[in-house]
């Protein structure tokens, strides 16, 4: 059974000072099914006092403030995950499971409604003709055509679109990132009545898969509810069924559910973000040191006297 580490950090920069941060992190791996968080540990700098909760997803959201006057957030992410082997999936499913999917709507109703990503448009019911998606023999078969018919049409094509780009945008395009295969197909599923819901992570590479996502980034992929199997996992980005090298974070409905971080400041500033993420077999783990996020020359804007002083009273 593989063992996975995961060194995931997050570094914001402020244009100018800012103060009263309140940020949430989704960044530990779920303990479930196949899958074991063995350890995980959240550092943040400025130091903050990092507490934890569990959504109504069971998702592990942690949370702290930092209340003085800053001009950057560090947050380093350290998980080391068991990995069970997945049991393969059969070749097809019997058709009259559409029936049975009928059934689940009181039960999966938040996965099977539109949400903020992934909502019905004209776009989208044209890409669906053109796909010429709709019921037909069983629903395994269905979704493994559509997860390969997304892959063959659409490009993989980093800073192509925002985080809160509407799927319209990489459906007229042909071309986005991994989060926006994921909404397109999300929104196709349940138009299907097939309960699907958002899952956010990191994919294990190696050379020989041919992977098209980024190696250094976070992950995400769906899964759909499927009687008798459960929670099934589609990738289109790499036309896979999700298996041992999908690491789950977080789940919900789509993205805007479960941002690895957001949060809010005081403060008259724009903010730089930049992501680095490494996932290594745990024979191998990760050197204790940041060369995955380097360093780039920059000078912190100075406190001010008012803001110095108030920091000082704070400590």
């Amino acid at each position: 059974m593989p063992y996975y580490a995961i060194r995931h950090l997050t570094r914001y920069r402020y244009n100018a000072p800012v103060r009263e941060n309140i940020t949430e992190a989704r960044m530990q791996p779920r303990t479930e099914g196949n899958q074991r968080c063995v350890k995980f540990n959240l550092t943040v700098a400025p130091q903050a006092l990092v507490a934890a909760y569990q959504d109504y997803l069971d998702n592990t959201v942690h949370h702290f403030d930092i209340p003085t006057a800053h001009v950057q957030i560090k947050l380093i992410a350290e998980a080391l995950v068991e990995m069970q082997p997945f049991l393969p999936l059969p070749e097809a499913l019997p058709e009259d499971l559409w029936q049975t999917l009928d059934t689940l709507k009181g039960d999966y109703w938040d996965f099977l409604s539109p949400s903020h990503f992934a909502q019905p448009t004209p776009i989208l019911q044209n890409l669906a003709d053109e796909f010429r998606l709709v019921r037909h023999a069983d629903p395994l078969t269905v979704l493994k055509q559509l997860n390969q018919n997304m892959y063959n049409t659409f490009g993989y094509a980093p800073q192509s679109t925002r985080v809160d780009s509407p799927i319209d945008e990489a459906i007229a395009a042909r071309r986005g990132v991994c989060q926006d295969f994921t909404h397109i197909m999300i929104a196709l599923v349940r138009g299907l009545g097939i309960p699907c819901r958002y899952v956010s992570g990191y994919l294990f590479h190696r050379r020989e898969d041919h992977d098209r996502s980024a190696e250094d980034a976070t992950h995400a992929w769906l899964e759909t509810f499927l009687p008798g199997l459960g929670w099934v996992g589609f990738d289109p980005t790499n036309n896979l069924i999700a298996a041992e090298r999908h690491i789950r974070v977080a789940v919900g409905r789509d993205y805007s559910d479960v941002p690895p971080t957001r949060g809010v400041f005081k403060g008259d500033a724009q903010e730089d973000l930049s992501v680095g993420v490494r996932v290594t077999l745990a024979e191998a783990p990760p050197e204790p040191d940041e060369s995955i996020l380097p360093d780039t020359p920059w000078s912190p804007p100075p406190l001010e006297e008012e803001d110095q002083q108030w920091q000082q009273q704070q400590q």
